[in-house]
Formats: structure tokens, sequence, C-alpha cells
């Protein structure tokens, strides 16, 4: 009962910190921080979606990383990591990939930029079974 409770939450690194970064998403981490036992991460598989070449994103990672120490993540406080550098979340997305069907991820909520048909062909090549 007395356990505190925990939060995830992730970040793409596509780009130069903005202000909505920070009041869409950083400045209530800061907050969450304080009372909670918070997980956050740079979300740099994700960013591969959008910037397919990841000697580009090294650099927007190292960015986002002292962008948010800077804004008031804590590392003293909270746990901030990188996506690809903890192998069970390529195990685990591999094996919900297997199980998932289509039609539950179509259904997910996208950025308003991200259409339905951009999306899903980043996606679906992935997930076929190959063809001989």
């Amino acid at each position: 009962m007395g356990e505190q409770m925990r939060i995830l939450s992730g970040m793409r690194p596509t780009g130069r910190f903005h202000l909505g970064n920070y009041l869409g998403a950083a400045k209530n981490w800061v907050e969450l921080q304080k009372q909670y036992e918070c997980f956050y991460f740079v979300a740099d598989y994700h960013a591969l979606t959008t910037e397919p070449d990841g000697h580009k994103a090294e650099d927007k990672v190292f960015d986002l990383t002292a962008d948010l120490i800077a804004v008031g993540i804590d590392p003293k406080r909270s746990v901030l990591y990188l996506q690809s550098k903890v192998p069970e979340v390529a195990e685990l997305s591999l094996l919900l990939s297997m199980v998932t069907p289509l039609s539950w991820l179509l259904r997910t909520p996208r950025s308003s930029t991200q259409t339905t048909s951009t999306w899903a062909s980043s996606l679906i090549p992935s997930c076929k079974a190959p063809t001989s």
C-alpha cells in the first residue's frame, strides 16, 4: 500500500528542444519527479521512423539529454536513459509485434503530422512475413 507510484515517459530526439517540448512534457516531468519514482527515456528507436539516418540522430540524442537536465530533470531523483541501450525494449517490441493485431495499431493516436498511410507504411514492412 505504501509503495511509491512510478511514471514512465519518453521523448523523441527529433530536433532542437523548443517551447512545445517544455510545456508539453518536460515541465510536467520536473514536477512529477518530486512525488513519484520517474523513468524518462530518450526515444531514439522511435526517432528512426522519421530520421532513418542514425548518424544524424546521435547529436540530437546528446542535445535532448542535456536539455532535459538543463530544464530540471534531476538524475539523482529520476532515471534518465537511452531507449536503445536497454535490449529488453527491442525484445519486448518484437514479442508484442507478433501478437498485436494491425487493426489495434491503426487505432493508435499519432501526431497530426503523421498520416495513417505514412505511419503504417513504416510499420507494415517490418511486420510482414517474408515471401519467397
